[in-house]
C-alpha cells in the first residue's frame, strides 16, 4: 500500500494547511467511512460529500477512533481537534483520486524500475468473475494486487490502487461506470497497460442515449493501453481501436483465439480452439454461455501474457465458481448467519465485518474463520490486522479452524474474547451441536479449501424448501436512483410496513439505517417495537397509532401519526398523564385520498390544539391518491394546493418549524416539484413504479422452490382438486413445494400461472393447493426431483406474476407467508 509523508500528499492533492501539527507523519491507510476504521495510526480520513451524506459530519467519530489526519473541503471548527492535521482542498473526492493517480504513477517504467503490468477490466457483465478467474489462473506466476470484491467506482478504484506495493508483479483493477464522463476519471487513475472489455449490454443503460455511446465511454479505458483484449463481435463496433494491439476471441476467422467447436457433457464443456493458428483444447467445469465467454476472455489474457497452452488447459479445468454475494440467513436459536465461506482474503474481511456490524438485532457477534492461506512473509502482519478488526467490530467470540489461525489468534486476541479452536472443519462439525449461537450474529468466513460452507445446514433455521431471496444490492441501487431524483437537502422516509412489503423488516431497516436514512415508517406500533428491539435507532413514524398502543409507543420512542381529533385528544391525555412534554408527532392531512387525515373544515381547530406544550410537530403530511396516473395530474395538483393551505394554517399557529412531505414513490418519480422537505419511498425501493413510469428499477425479490415429485400421466388422467387438470396427451408433471398458504395465488390455477424449470416457462396444471402446486414439465427434458423452480425472479418478474393473477405486486409481496425462508443477498 502507499506510504507517503503528509506534506507530500498535501502537494499532490493541491491542498493547503487548515491546521498543521504533524506534517511529516507517514500515511499508510486511507478511509472514507468512519465506521470501518481499524488501524488509526497512519490513517488519513477523506470527508467525502454526496447529496445525502456529508463526511464532514463524521470527522469527530473518526477522531474518537484515533485518526489524526484529515482532508476536508469545508472549513471546520478545530477547537476539539487541536492535535490533528487538517488539509483543505477544493473537492475531497477529486483529492482522493489525485492521490491514487500519483501512487499509480510510481509504478511506471523508469531507468531504475520496470513498469508494473496493470490490467484494467470493464464491461457490462463479468468484470468481477474475469478478475477473480485471472487471479486463480495467474497467482502462482505473479504476486497480484486486485480490486476487493467489486470496488470499481469513483471511490472504490482509488482505494484499490492504494494497495499496490513494490512486491506486486501484476495488478487487476475493475472499472465500472453508469454514466458519461466517469471512465475518463477511472482511466486516469488505473492507467492500464492492458485493457479488457468483457461484454456490452443493458446494465446501467439509462445513463446513455444508446448502446454505442455506452460502448464508446467504456472504450475510454483503453486510452493509455498498449493492448486491448475484447470479443471480436465488439471489436468490429469500435473503429477507434485500429491503432491498438487487439487480442480478440470469437468464432470469426480473424479472431486471435478462435472457437472451432465445442462439446458439452454432464455439466462441462470442451472447447476446441485455435490460438494464432495453433490448435489445442480446454475442458471447462461449466456449460452456461456467460461463464464460457468469461473463460475465453481469461484465456486470451493468459496466452497474451505468455502462459503455455498446455499449462493454461490444465489450469482452466480447475476454475472454481466465483461467489459474488454474501448470504444473510436466519439461523437456529434466534441467530442470524452471514455466509461468506468461500473467501478469506483480508480485503473481503472488511466488507463482511461491516455487514456483521449492521445486524443490530443481536448484541453478540461471533466469527467462524479458517486459516488465511497467505504467503509466509505476509502471514504474521495479516493476523495482526485481522485481530484488530475483530476488536474494532466488537466481536465477542471467535471460532478458528486450521493450524495458523488458532495459533496466531490465541496470542493476539485479548482474553475477554472467547476463542475456540478446531483442527479442521470435520473436527468442528463433530462438536457443532455442543456450541450455542443463541441470539448471535454469526459470520462464516473461510478459505475455499476448508469447506466451511458445510456448517450452513447445521446452523440455519430449517423452515421450508421454498426460499424468498432479497437482493440487498438491488435495494440499494433503487435507493440510489430515487435519491438521485431528489433536490439537495430533501430528506427520505422509507416505508417498511407490512413486514417490509414481505421482504423482512429488521433486515431491511438495518440496511437503511446503515445508509443514513432520515426516517422509517411502519403501519402499527408492534412493527416499530420489533425494530427498536432489533437495534434500530433512527426516528420511526407509526401510521396507525391507536389508544391501546400509546404506552408502547412512548416507551420505545415511536412517533405517532395523528389523523383525527379523537386520536389527537387521546394522545394528549396520555402525554399529560405520563408527564411527557414536546413529544414528537406527525399530523396527517386529508387532501383527497379520504382514508385517514384531518379534513379541510377541521384544519383551523386542529392547528389550535397543536399549540400544546405536550407535543412537538415533527412533520405534516398527506398522501397522493393517483400520483402514478397521468390522467389524474390535475387532481394531484389540487391535492398539493390543499396541502399548502393546511401547512400555512398550521405554521401560523405553532412556533416551531416542521417537515412537510407529500410524495410517495410515484410522486417522487413523476412530480419532482412536490418533494417539499421530505419524501416517502415505499414500493419503489423494492423495484416497482406504477403507471408505466420509465425509471429502471430492479426488483429485489425472487421466490424459488424445489420439485417434490415427478409423475408420468396418460390421456384421461386428471390432476388436483376437483379434477380440474385434464390430461389429453402423455404428460409429465412436477409437484412443487409452494401453494396458496405460501402466498402463491390460487387464481393462477389451470394454466393461468407459469414458472421456470431449467430456464424454460411451464404452466400450472390443475388447482393450486394449500402447500403444493403441479406443473406440466412435458416439454422440458432432464428434469429431476429436487431440481429448482423459479416462481418469480430475474427472468420471470413478479410484475408478470401479478399481472397473470389480475392483481398488483404489493398484494403478492405482502402475501408471502412467514413460513417461507428469507435469504438476504449482498453482492
Amino acid at each position: 500500500m502507499g506510504a507517503y509523508p503528509l506534506h507530500t500528499i498535501k502537494t499532490v492533492v493541491h491542498g493547503e494547511w487548515l491546521q498543521e501539527k504533524h506534517p511529516d507523519a507517514i500515511i499508510t491507510n486511507l478511509y472514507t467511512d468512519s465506521r470501518r476504521i481499524v488501524q488509526a495510526e497512519g490513517s488519513l480520513f477523506f470527508a467525502l460529500e454526496t447529496n445525502h451524506r456529508d463526511g464532514h459530519s463524521f470527522i469527530r467519530m473518526a477522531y474518537e477512533r484515533g485518526v489524526r489526519h484529515f482532508i476536508v473541503h469545508k472549513k471546520t471548527d478545530l477547537s476539539i481537534f487541536q492535535d490533528a492535521n487538517f488539509i483543505l482542498v477544493k473537492d475531497t473526492l477529486s483529492a482522493l483520486q489525485l492521490l491514487a493517480a500519483y501512487h499509480r504513477s510510481q509504478f511506471q517504467e523508469t531507468s531504475n524500475n520496470k513498469a508494473l503490468p496493470v490490467i484494467g477490466i470493464t464491461g457490462s457483465n463479468g468484470k468481477t468473475i474475469v478478475k477473480e478467474w485471472l487471479y486463480q489462473l495467474l497467482h502462482q506466476k505473479y504476486t497480484i494486487v486486485r480490486s476487493p470484491k467489486s470496488y470499481n467506482s469513483a471511490i472504490g478504484v482509488p482505494l484499490s490502487i492504494w494497495q499496490i506495493e513494490q512486491k506486486h508483479t501484476l495488478a487487476l483493477f475493475e472499472a465500472g461506470i453508469s454514466e458519461k464522463g466517469e471512465m475518463d476519471i477511472l482511466e486516469k487513475m488505473i492507467q492500464p497497460n492492458i485493457s479488457i472489455l468483457t461484454s456490452i449490454g443493458d446494465a446501467h443503460r439509462e445513463g446513455f442515449k444508446d448502446l454505442q455511446e455506452k460502448l464508446e465511454e467504456k472504450a475510454m479505458l483503453f486510452r493509455s493501453s498498449d493492448t486491448v483484449i475484447i470479443p471480436y463481435s465488439i471489436y468490429k463496433q469500435l473503429p477507434s481501436l485500429t491503432n491498438k494491439i487487439c487480442i480478440c476471441w470469437g468464432e470469426e476467422e480473424a479472431s486471435n483465439l478462435r472457437i472451432l467447436n465445442k462439446k458439452e457433457t454432464n455439466g462441462t464443456t470442451t472447447l476446441f480452439l485455435s490460438w494464432n493458428g495453433d490448435l489445442f483444447d480446454i475442458h471447462l467445469p461449466f456449460q452456461d454461455e456467460a461463464s464460457l465467454q468469461n473463460a475465453l476472455t481469461c484465456c486470451c489474457t493468459c496466452l497474451h501474457l505468455g502462459v503455455p497452452k498446455e499449462e493454461l488447459a490444465m489450469l482452466a479445468s480447475q476454475l472454481k465458481p466465483v461467489r459474488l454475494r454474501l448470504e444473510i440467513k436466519r439461523g437456529q436459536q434466534h441467530s442470524t448467519i452471514i455466509n461468506d465461506s468461500y473467501s478469506a482474503d483480508l480485503t473481503s474481511f472488511d466488507i463482511a465485518f461491516s455487514l456483521l456490524n449492521q445486524q443490530r438485532q443481536h448484541k453478540r457477534k461471533t466469527v467462524i474463520l479458517s486459516d488465511l492461506v497467505l504467503p509466509k512473509e505476509e502471514t504474521a502482519s495479516a493476523y495482526e490486522h485481522l485481530s484488530k478488526m475483530i476488536r474494532t467490530y466488537g466481536v465477542q467470540k471467535v471460532i478458528a479452524v486450521g493450524s495458523e489461525a488458532p495459533a496466531y489468534l490465541s496470542q493476539l486476541l485479548p482474553k475477554e474474547i472467547e476463542l475456540l479452536c478446531y483442527d479442521d472443519t470435520t473436527h468442528l462439525l463433530d462438536h457443532i451441536y455442543s456450541l450455542s449461537f443463541s441470539g448471535e450474529a454469526v459470520l462464516i468466513k473461510g478459505a475455499r479449501t476448508f469447506e466451511l460452507e458445510k456448517l450452513i445446514p447445521f446452523l440455519e433455521q430449517q423452515i421450508h424448501e421454498t426460499v424468498l431471496e432479497v437482493n440487498m444490492n438491488a435495494f440499494l441501487q433503487n435507493m440510489k436512483k430515487i435519491r438521485g431524483l431528489l433536490k439537495p437537502g430533501v430528506k427520505t422516509m422509507a416505508v417498511v410496513k407490512a413486514f417490509g412489503y414481505g421482504t423482512g423488516s429488521y433486515e431491511i431497516a438495518n440496511l437503511l439505517q446503515e445508509q443514513g436514512i432520515d426516517y422509517l415508517t411502519v403501519a402499527f406500533a408492534d412493527e416499530g417495537v420489533a425494530l427498536r428491539k432489533a437495534g434500530i435507532t433512527v426516528p420511526i413514524m407509526v401510521m396507525n397509532a391507536e389508544p391501546g398502543s400509546f404506552e408502547v409507543l412512548t416507551n420505545h420512542l415511536l412517533e405517532p401519526e395523528l389523523y383525527s381529533f379523537s386520536i389527537l385528544d387521546a394522545f394528549l391525555q396520555h402525554l399529560d398523564k405520563e408527564g411527557f412534554t414536546q413529544y414528537p408527532v406527525h399530523i396527517k392531512i386529508d387532501t383527497g385520498m379520504h382514508r385517514l387525515g384531518f379534513e379541510k373544515h377541521e384544519w383551523q381547530a386542529m392547528s389550535e390544539k397543536l399549540k400544546a406544550d405536550l407535543i412537538h410537530v415533527r412533520s405534516v403530511f398527506s398522501h397522493l391518491a393517483a400520483a402514478e396516473d397521468r390522467l389524474e395530474d390535475d387532481f394531484t395538483q389540487q391535492q398539493a394546493q390543499a396541502f399548502d393551505q393546511a401547512c400555512e394554517i398550521i405554521r401560523k399557529n405553532i412556533s416551531t418549524d416542521f417537515l412537510r412531505h407529500l410524495s410517495n414513490s410515484s410522486g417522487i418519480i413523476r412530480h419532482p416539484h412536490l418533494q417539499y422537505d421530505m419524501v416517502r419511498a415505499g414500493i419503489a425501493l423494492y423495484g416497482f413504479a406504477g403507471g408505466g413510469i420509465a425509471l429502471q428499477l430492479d426488483e429485489v425479490m425472487s421466490l424459488r422452490t424445489t420439485i417434490a415429485q415427478i409423475k408420468k400421466l396418460m390421456p384421461g388422467d386428471t390432476v388436483g382438486y376437483n379434477r380440474k387438470g385434464k390430461i389429453t396427451r402423455p404428460t409429465v408433471i412436477a409437484t412443487i413445494r409452494v401453494g396458496y398458504a405460501d402466498g402463491y395465488p390460487r387464481q393462477l390455477s389451470n394454466g393461468k400461472g407459469k414458472m421456470l424449470v431449467h430456464g424454460k416457462e411451464v404452466p400450472v396444471i390443475g388447482n393450486v393447493c394449500m402447500d403444493m402446486t403441479m406443473l406440466d414439465i412435458t416439454d422440458v427434458p432432464g428434469v429431476k426431483e429436487g431440481d429448482k423452480v423459479v416462481v418469480f425472479g430475474k427472468d420471470r418478474s413478479l410484475s408478470m406474476l401479478a399481472s397473470e393473477a389480475n392483481t398488483i405486486p404489493y398484494e403478492i409481496m405482502t402475501g408471502i407467508s412467514q413460513r417461507v425462508k428469507r435469504v438476504y443477498i449482498e453482492e
